[in-house]
């Protein structure tokens, strides 16, 4: 039959694979062809698992049994404890869902909750892609440079007004610190959002993959402010560096049963459960102690001495960027370059970022997969590309009290300073 294609489900037409992934394997082509590449597009932690982590898993290896849908109890209540310590959040272990990776249950979230899905934009890659596939109404808020790329109450409120439904039934992502820019809310700036959300009765997913990748280790959650209406989503491919092990966490206000139990039971009928092994070892993760807060110390100030140095050669290269508060990204914009650029026949990110892989093979990614307009000369840098056990071993042989040497950065993460240079020179050529 010729027509074979037109049984595919009319929301999936026309999703390609996730930009993430086509960028790394495109990556790994042009390595192959004997090209020089800096990996500055995947977005995965370079650091190792922490020990503790690592040997809990060894040590529950032999473990096989399918285990509850919802997670393995103790793991639930270890959750539970992580957010009342670190975010000072009440959630009941019977409120946490488990799941492979928050990828899964956020797309399990849209599944199940039938409303609009609100995105401020830059956003991560994947929440426009799985709201297509499962046919959600997408709403986009367009943020701006002078704003820090970060959603304001303002601007919620002026959207929410226009569309004359206050209670329409709406879900808002929030993504703090942000993938792709690396920015946070501030208390304050979280308690007005928090404000205009209630007001409007609406649910918000906070996505804080990132949030003990804050680089002062002060992250703040909206769930404070409005613990009612927020799920909390986290995990261990971010703050753990266990992407490959595809463990994610949803916490729920008590009175999202609602919402929760029909969570679990799509969850039982696709996957499962998770990975047994791995919701032991997870365990020792989200318990912590001191082993995991001094991981977390010498991540934390790796990153910002990076992020500092990167964003220093940038600026004085004339790439208009902000300095981040957390996670390995910076969203930087070559606006002050777009005639030169147009010279060139780049008009947008798209033919920015597959002309600079081209000729220097530095791999990053353009802002329209994160829902900018395609003409804007935006793009996400990861600044992952280097040995994070090196960079470990050395942090952690300097007082956590003391300054890094000048030299660290270039030492440890050459290749990070190398291809952020090589794109300053690039855009200045």
């Amino acid at each position: 039959m010729d027509n074979k294609h037109t049984s595919i489900n009319l929301n999936i037409r026309g999703i390609g694979q996730s930009p993430t992934l086509r960028i790394n394997e495109l990556s790994n082509k042009l390595q192959k062809e004997g090209k020089k590449i800096y990996r500055m597009g995947l977005g995965q932690s370079p650091f190792p698992v922490p020990v503790p982590v690592v040997e809990m898993l060894k040590n529950h290896a032999h473990e096989k049994d399918y285990l509850n849908v919802k997670g393995l109890e103790a793991l639930r209540k270890a959750v539970a404890h992580f957010h009342r310590q670190k975010d000072n959040l009440q959630i009941k272990p019977e409120n946490v869902l488990i799941g492979p990776g928050s990828k899964e249950l956020m797309f399990l979230l849209q599944l199940v909750y039938y409303g609009d899905i609100i995105l401020p934009t830059p956003c991560w890659v994947s929440y426009v892609p799985q709201a297509k596939i499962i046919g959600r109404n997408i709403k986009l808020i367009h943020t701006t440079f002078e704003d820090k790329w970060k959603l304001t109450a303002h601007q919620l409120e002026e959207f929410l007004r226009s569309e004359n439904d206050r209670f329409k039934p709406r879900l808002i992502v929030l993504n703090y610190p942000s993938n792709p820019d690396g920015e946070t809310h501030s208390a304050a700036e979280l308690e007005k959002i928090a404000k205009v959300a209630r007001k409007y009765e609406m649910i918000v997913l906070s996505d804080e993959i990132y949030g003990q990748l804050h680089y002062a280790g002060k992250h703040i959650s909206i769930a404070n402010f409005y613990p009612e209406g927020t799920i909390v989503s986290s995990g261990l491919s971010k703050w753990c560096g266990a992407g490959g092990w595809r463990l994610g966490t949803f916490s729920f206000p008590s009175n999202f049963e609602w919402l929760l139990h029909p969570m679990a039971s799509v969850a039982s009928e696709t996957y499962t459960s998770v990975c047994a092994p791995v919701q032991y070892a997870a365990v020792s993760a989200f318990v912590g102690g001191i082993a995991i807060e001094r991981y977390l110390m010498n991540v934390r100030r790796i990153l910002y001495s990076l992020a500092k140095k990167c964003v220093e050669i940038l600026q004085n290269g004339g790439i208009r960027v902000h300095m981040p508060s957390g996670a390995f990204y910076l969203f930087i914009d070559f606006s002050n370059f777009a005639e030169k650029l147009n010279k060139k026949g780049i008009n947008g990110s798209p033919a920015l970022c597959e002309k600079l892989l081209e000729e220097t093979g530095v791999a990053i990614l353009p802002g329209s997969v994160f829902m900018r307009s395609e003409e804007e000369l935006t793009a996400r840098l990861a600044f992952v590309n280097f040995d994070g056990s090196k960079a470990l071993a050395m942090s952690e042989a300097i007082p956590i009290n003391e300054k890094f040497p000048d030299d660290f950065d270039q030492h440890c993460c050459n290749q990070v300073i190398e291809a952020v240079e090589i794109i300053v020179d690039w855009a200045n050529k």
